[in-house]
């Protein structure tokens, strides 16, 4: 038959149209691998006793889609009867793109663990104590990993250019000197690097955890290599450096753990029965779900030439409840007050003396 004397005289063909041709064929070879190879993972994937994620798998197809042909390119390319400094650079070009690909693969790999890692601690439940901790630590040690990977494929890149290479070797002769340069010319920069990895460490925070800094109360956001997002209640983001934290003095309501104490101060007339608004707050308590039951109580904090002030102990789950029961037992006690005891109410007395004039 016709087209099969056409594809014997393959070898006759003039040599470009030839390599051009096989390298179309190896790309389609690669992308057919890959959608087999592919075909086959997610369907182990899927399978309720495979180790295999799916999501992991899922971020490993793009790259795929990009690393496989490479890989069938780079085994042709020797075969290929371009001429010589077009084959030289189109060996390079696709080093380039395998180099590329691979970090792009690792990435994904990396980035695919911490979300199946992840997956096993819920930081959205109020007592996530661990949660945040594991999450703090995966998050801010794969940013570094990931940094050094790419700086790693940055050189690995740049080496592949022979006019770079022998910079390099000229670089690493003088290498002292430089280093000295670099290390005091980057010292900002490996401070804030060094003080990420020691909060991943150490963590004195954590995601999630309520803050109070620079006089805002909020929660942790985001904690990257250089600086920290902070949450405010009002919805601004105060943004920080990573080493004001281990540098400045500041607030972390949730370190060991969620629940906290809080505490309402009233101002009453000495006249105010102590007794019946400590038996109120039993009362308020009692049927409100934000309190844990774990503390209460009412003392007497201070007397003053005008007032006593009255001190509420309520115990909450987490900071957001502890806000909002000390905001409805504040209220309640004034309306107990206001309804029950008006005369207990903070008053102002004075002494008027009147004098009657005598006629002359």
């Amino acid at each position: 038959m016709d087209w099969i004397q056409q594809f014997s005289s393959f070898s006759e063909w003039p040599a470009a149209t030839a390599s051009v041709f096989a390298l179309v064929v190896a790309v389609l070879v690669g992308l057919l691998g890959y959608a087999i190879l592919f075909k086959v993972l997610f369907r182990f994937a899927a399978r309720t006793d495979s180790s295999l994620q799916q999501s992991l798998v899922s971020r490993w197809r793009h790259p795929s889609k990009m690393l496989l042909p490479l890989l069938v390119v780079l085994l042709t390319l020797p075969s290929l009867r371009f001429p010589w400094e077009l084959a030289d650079r189109l060996r390079h070009l696709v080093s380039l793109a395998l180099i590329a690909a691979g970090t792009w693969l690792m990435i994904s790999t990396i980035f695919g663990l911490r979300e199946i890692l992840l997956q096993r601690y819920d930081i959205t439940v109020s007592d996530n104590l661990k949660a945040r901790t594991v999450s703090t630590q995966v998050n801010v040690l794969i940013k570094i990993v990931v940094v050094l990977i790419l700086i790693m494929a940055g050189a690995t890149m740049l080496m592949t250019f022979d006019k770079v290479r022998q910079v390099g070797v000229s670089v690493l002769a003088s290498a002292g000197v430089i280093g000295i340069i670099i290390g005091f010319a980057a010292q900002r920069s490996l401070a804030t690097l060094l003080a990420g990895i020691q909060i991943a460490i150490t963590q004195p925070i954590r995601l999630d955890d309520v803050v109070v800094v620079e006089g805002e109360w909020g929660r942790i956001e985001e904690i990257t290599l250089t600086y920290v997002v902070v949450c405010i209640w009002d919805l601004r983001r105060l943004v920080l450096p990573i080493t004001y934290f281990l540098e400045k003095p500041f607030e972390n309501w949730t370190r060991a753990s969620a629940d906290l104490l809080s505490t309402v101060t009233l101002h009453c007339d000495y006249r105010v029965s102590v007794a019946a608004v400590r038996a109120e707050l039993q009362n308020i308590l009692a049927g409100n779900e934000l309190w844990d039951g774990k503390a209460s109580g009412l003392v007497v904090l201070d007397a003053t030439d005008k007032t006593v002030v009255l001190r509420a102990l309520v115990s909450t789950r987490d900071s957001g409840k502890a806000w909002d029961l000390r905001c409805h037992v504040r209220e309640k006690l004034i309306e107990f007050l206001q309804r029950e005891y008006p005369d207990s109410l903070p008053q102002l007395r004075a002494v008027v003396e009147s004098r009657e004039r005598s006629d002359d």
